[in-house]
């Protein structure tokens, strides 16, 4: 699976170029969008979930999309919340993924240096 594959695939719905989500792949440092993803770096995982995080942000600033909407028998009145409750979910779920991309399984960082 490419990256952009990957990234399409978490964030289902929400319609963008390849071009659109190449750029925002190359802001989280993925310079080739169409190399293959491993799912077992952590690194990768975290560049998928910044990227559809940003998407998720960009969607949130459509002003256009926060109303509530009307169709026959089906209304839509929660997307605001529903988009913030999963902007806050991917937000916690970057934080918990571990820091460093080495093999030392370290959740720690140095604060201070003298």
């Amino acid at each position: 699976m490419k990256y952009i594959e990957r990234l399409q695939l978490e964030t289902k719905g929400v319609t963008l170029t390849p071009d659109e989500l190449s750029i925002y792949l190359a802001e989280e440092g993925v310079t080739n969008p169409e190399s293959e993803y491993d799912a077992s770096l952590t690194g990768d995982k975290r560049k998928i979930y910044s990227a559809a995080l940003s998407i998720l942000n960009s969607v949130a600033n459509n002003p256009l999309l926060m109303k509530s909407y009307k169709e026959d028998d089906i209304s839509v009145t929660d997307f605001a919340d529903s988009l913030q409750n999963r902007i806050d979910q991917l937000e916690r779920k970057i934080r918990s993924m571990s820091i460093n991309d080495s093999e030392s399984q370290s959740n720690t960082f140095m604060l201070f240096n003298r």
